[in-house]
């Protein structure tokens, strides 16, 4: 408990919910139910009707069964319709029962039920270091935004290589093509990265290099350093590349959904404001590593700004909320950009209307059918970039030991440290003055005094410019592959 104290609790708690309540409740579920609409495919007997197939006495087997047929394929029941039917797409409303069979539903639920239990966990750690007894153990937050950004790799991949074993190859070509693009751009961005973007990378490394030359000094051992710092670029160059890779179609998704979404509603001028702001929230993050347009404008550091409207902690906290109001405000506008999604099914049965010859009635079903179908899919894909730019944010947070109160002012933060100082030296004495408690804190101080050697290592300047790379480049890259898709969706006439 003195390694753990009261984040134990927290994890523990969060643990017995996703095993025991989250069957009840949940938040993936709870955002994809009750709120959108989703297009009914046509039954076969709505069709012979349409079609004028109709037999008289024949009646319809429901969307139930023409579902599971579908799912079966038995040509033999399928028929031809004309392409330009009068259909009229019955609509319903998504129930949390119709989500079950969906692709890729398991592995939402639980990703998005994870990433609200960690938001949790680092919110109550947040406070507990605020007004918490000690700060001698382990910061269990960690853990959590750790896990969750290997949940978000883990399905991405696993969406990457379900478009890697397409027959067409079109997917294939593509995502060599963005992987080849990223690995050239990520090559740029670390060449130029220490005189024109905010990383610290070189800054961090030689820290890290030289508190590892003496940890390995202490343990009898001689070395000139870990990994030179032109191998160390080359791993975060070939990250970059991965991270490109996996962000390609999640990024060509946005732009479609963004692009539909302004359709949609063209008519609402203060929809059409709040979906541009989203588009572009991602432009103010990445300026905001960027010296020349960040730091020297708002710290006054450039030969031509000497105005100062902000101090450097104060910066370094404006940055860190600016990432979460942008991942807020991509989660508030989640619902629009589903039902964006949803409304391609009546969207490809009014383009089939203006083509002519016929279709097979189970095709023209599984048209309609598949876009509902893959709905956890592209929710997947529209929220996984959102909670890896969330959790390196905690990590910048919580490892590179900056704080979110600074923006406020040094009064308001040097009034937290002050509180934070107090409590500590408080059951400082209190652990002292009982016998058992103090050995408690005794072991525990034997444990950091051990740990302190290792950390010592990983300094907070290295987390501080390792996690700032991350963090604007997985910002830089899915925000690039969504202006490319706009652009590429923009100029095709059939969307």
């Amino acid at each position: 408990m003195a390694v753990l104290g009261a984040q134990f609790v927290f994890t523990i708690g969060m643990f017995s919910f996703l095993q025991k309540l989250s069957p009840f409740y949940s938040f993936g579920r709870w955002l994809l139910s009750n709120r959108l609409v989703r297009y009914l495919h046509p039954t076969d007997e709505e069709l012979k009707h349409l079609a004028g197939l109709t037999k008289s006495g024949e009646k319809g087997k429901g969307r139930r069964q023409e579902f599971k047929k579908m799912m079966t394929n038995p040509k033999e029941e399928s028929f031809n319709v004309p392409r330009n039917l009068p259909i009229q797409l019955d609509t319903a409303k998504v129930e949390a029962l119709d989500l079950v069979p969906l692709q890729y539903y398991t592995e939402y639920q639980w990703l998005m039920d994870f990433s609200l239990c960690a938001v949790i966990v680092f919110i109550l750690t947040e406070v507990y270091y605020v007004v918490g007894q000690h700060h001698i153990e382990f910061n269990a937050s960690v853990l959590w935004c750790l896990l969750t950004l290997a949940f978000c790799v883990r399905v991405l991949m696993s969406q990457t290589s379900i478009y890697l074993r397409t027959e067409d190859g079109g997917e294939k070509v593509l995502l060599f093509t963005f992987g080849f693009f990223f690995l050239v751009f990520g090559m740029g961005v670390l060449v130029v990265c220490d005189n024109v973007l905010d990383f610290g990378l070189e800054e961090g490394y030689r820290n890290f290099s030289d508190e590892a030359v003496n940890f390995l000094k202490k343990q009898g051992v001689e070395s000139t350093g870990p990994i030179s710092f032109m191998t160390y670029k080359i791993v975060l160059m070939a990250v970059s590349s991965l991270t490109g890779v996996l962000l390609t179609f999640p990024g060509l998704r946005q732009a479609k959904l963004h692009l539909d979404s302004l359709k949609y509603h063209k008519e609402n001028t203060l929809m059409q404001i709040l979906l541009q702001i989203n588009y572009m929230l991602p432009v103010v993050v990445i300026l905001l590593w960027v010296k020349p347009v960040g730091r020297d404008i708002l710290c006054g550091k450039g030969m031509f700004f000497h105005k100062q409207y902000l101090y450097e902690n104060q910066f370094e906290s404006l940055r860190l909320i600016a990432v979460v109001v942008m991942c807020l405000v991509r989660v508030m506008v989640m619902p629009i950009f589903m039902q964006s999604h949803l409304n391609m099914a009546h969207e490809k049965i009014e383009r089939m209307k203006k083509e002519s010859g016929k279709i097979n009635s189970l095709e023209l079903q599984k048209t309609v059918a598949r876009v509902f179908y893959y709905l956890c899919m592209v929710a997947i894909q529209y929220v996984a970039p959102i909670l890896l730019l969330l959790n390196f944010t905690f990590l910048l947070k919580v490892m590179g030991e900056l704080s979110w109160s600074q923006v406020l002012g040094d009064s308001i933060a040097e009034k937290f440290e002050g509180y934070q100082h107090l409590v500590k030296t408080k059951a400082f004495h209190e652990l002292a003055e009982n016998s058992t408690a103090a050995s408690i804190l005794e072991t525990a101080a034997h444990f950091t005094v051990t740990m302190s050697d290792l950390r010592a290592v990983f300094t907070p300047l290295w987390y501080k410019g390792l996690f700032s790379f991350l963090l604007w480049w997985v910002c830089t890259a899915w925000f690039t592959c969504t202006s490319l898709g706009v652009m590429y969706y923009s100029n095709t006439v059939d969307r």
